[in-house]
């Protein structure tokens, strides 16, 4: 839902989600217009631990960055953009050196972003373009009513391209997380 006719900074948003009334907000912003969202449902939430832990997982054992839940990221030299995918993927080389609260000052290289009943497909898919211009090189669209992923990643003249997972298919991680594999039936279970 956009909020108002301004243009907005990732300063605005972090004074805005400090507001007390704000407190079950989900802010982000687009080209410098602002949205927000409320806090997801149970089956939203339990997808992003599921895939969460998985990532986590993999990245632990391989030593290959770091995974984080909806922690806000805008491109550092954009600050009218500023996404929160739902779950994150950040190249140990490109993780931040310091440990803060305030929003991250890159794209991560995998943004996870699960559809919410409030959600139409068109917002999603603008947001994986988002994601692809400013940086990120992998984004998947968990869509839980088709039970199934859309993977999105820049094709070879630099273009946003997308192929659909279904629920007997496999994410992979390549070229981000190499040798990464999610069996998609452990997500939508028949």
């Amino acid at each position: 839902m956009a909020i108002k006719e301004k243009l907005y900074t990732v300063d605005d948003v972090w004074r805005l989600a400090q507001l007390p009334e704000n407190e079950q907000k989900h802010f982000y912003l687009i080209d410098g217009e602002l949205f927000w969202n409320m806090p997801p449902g149970y089956r939203h939430g339990r997808l992003e631990i599921l895939i969460g832990h998985y990532l986590l997982v993999y990245a632990e054992e391989h030593d290959l960055g770091e995974v984080t839940g909806a922690v806000g990221y805008y491109p550092a030299d954009v600050r009218h953009t500023l996404l929160a995918p739902d779950v994150a993927f950040v190249r140990k080389q490109a993780a931040p050196a310091d440990t803060h609260d305030k929003f991250v000052a890159r794209m991560p290289d995998l943004a996870v972003v699960i559809q919410s009943p409030s959600n139409t497909l068109a917002e999603l898919r603008r947001k994986a373009a988002v994601y692809l211009a400013n940086g990120t090189e992998l984004v998947w669209l968990v869509l839980p009513e088709r039970a199934g992923v859309e993977v999105w990643r820049a094709d070879a003249d630099g273009e946003a391209a997308s192929e659909f997972i279904a629920r007997d298919g496999s994410l992979t991680g390549e070229p981000v997380l190499p040798g990464f594999t999610l069996d998609l039936q452990k997500l939508f279970p028949n």
